[in-house]
């Protein structure tokens, strides 16, 4: 991509979210950096309002934080490993976090809200869909939403589980235009360049590269260990609805402004053309799932190549338990997930089923349901199977 296109991508976002980590927020864990905080609400502010001649964005700000911020109003020095104590670090620190926000985007003429979230509000639909519609009717207010993840009251079975990929969610969920992730790297290099001297800056790439996921997280990578792999990641996640990721520095001067104005700091990941469709979008975003089928080679040919329906014929292996309506994978016999989608059958039903024709359905189950396991329309193809 030429660096006018690269600038184009970046002009012409409308809707931006925007996602801080925790070593900003607070300052390597020192308190809420009132500073900081107060400069990345100036540059919301001025964005929301069209700086220099610039259209107006709708912004929108996902930060971490409230468990550190609670960590140090509880005088605790070691993060605790009880899921209590983390609850109740969160919820002391979300006081603060949000009141810091509220503050400073008071003071720049800009109304916020507090918006706390869990994996369950996004992998129920209608949860999903009222969520979508708080967001949206924000925007339209101008209020700034100010996101965080429901983490006093969040366990593993309801977690998003970071802040990146709860970015990428929300981007997803307002089909946002652009994510930026600002963070303690400059951006993604090719290795570690602390201990490859060989190593180049990645300015820009593809979003759902496989490349960069081994860049990232490969053996070796030091700065990718754990952070920059779920960036990378985010920004594949992200890319489903459309929206181009920038990851930056999170102190670089007037990083927002001069993003919107299309510089590109950081690493620049632009997502393809196409968008998926929002219910395709919404079955990929699950994080947790409630069970599997295997396929055989195939339906496994059919899904990927013919863009064909899952038919009960073609399933030769049921895992975990689940109801009708459930997000479930499909997995080919290697174990590979190929797709995810809306089952038509309950786990009991669909072990009756497997390698079954259609026409059987009816004399096994004792009544005539739909003919396919998982139709074509509820369901969408995995990163690994495209």
């Amino acid at each position: 991509m030429t660096q006018e296109s690269s600038a184009q991508v970046l002009r012409q976002a409308r809707r931006i979210v925007v996602k801080v980590g925790s070593s900003l927020v607070t300052n390597e864990g020192r308190g809420l950096d009132e500073a900081a905080i107060g400069e990345w609400c100036r540059q919301m502010a001025l964005l929301e309002r069209g700086a220099d001649g610039q259209p107006p964005r709708q912004m929108v700000m996902v930060s971490s934080g409230a468990i550190a911020e609670g960590m140090k109003r509880l005088g605790w020095a070691q993060r605790p490993r009880e899921v209590n104590e983390l609850q109740a670090a969160a919820a002391v620190g979300q006081m603060g976090l949000a009141q810091m926000y509220e503050t400073k985007l008071r003071e720049q003429g800009l109304r916020s809200a507090q918006v706390l979230l869990t994996h369950a509000d996004l992998a129920d639909r209608e949860r999903y869909l009222n969520a979508r519609s708080t967001l949206m009717t924000l925007l339209q207010h101008q209020v700034l939403p100010v996101i965080n993840e429901n983490d006093t009251v969040v366990t593993d079975e309801i977690k998003v589980g970071d802040n990146d990929t709860l970015g990428a969610l929300v981007a997803n969920l307002i089909e946002a235009d652009l994510l930026v992730i600002l963070t303690d790297q400059r951006g993604l290099y090719t290795a570690d360049p602390r201990r490859d001297p060989r190593a180049e800056f990645v300015h820009t790439a593809r979003a759902g590269d496989p490349a960069l996921e081994r860049m990232a997280g490969g053996a070796g990578s030091g700065i990718g260990t754990g952070g920059m792999l779920t960036k990378i990641v985010a920004a594949r996640r992200a890319a489903g609805s459309g929206a181009s990721t920038v990851i930056a520095w999170g102190r670089e001067s007037d990083a927002l402004l001069r993003l919107a104005a299309g510089e590109n700091i950081g690493t620049l990941l632009v997502a393809p053309t196409h968008k998926t469709q929002a219910r395709k979008q919404w079955i990929a975003d699950h994080l947790q799932l409630r069970g599997a089928v295997t396929v055989d080679a195939g339906a496994a040919t059919k899904l990927r190549d013919a863009g064909k329906s899952l038919l009960p014929i073609g399933m030769t292996q049921v895992e975990g338990e689940f109801s009708r309506g459930d997000v479930i994978a499909i997995r080919d016999v290697a174990g590979l997930e190929l797709a995810r989608g809306l089952a038509n059958y309950s786990s009991g039903e669909a072990r009756l089923l497997c390698r079954r024709p259609s026409g059987d359905i009816q004399g096994l189950l004792g009544y005539s349901g739909e003919p396919e396991m998982v139709h074509r329309d509820n369901l969408v193809l995995t990163r690994a199977a495209q």
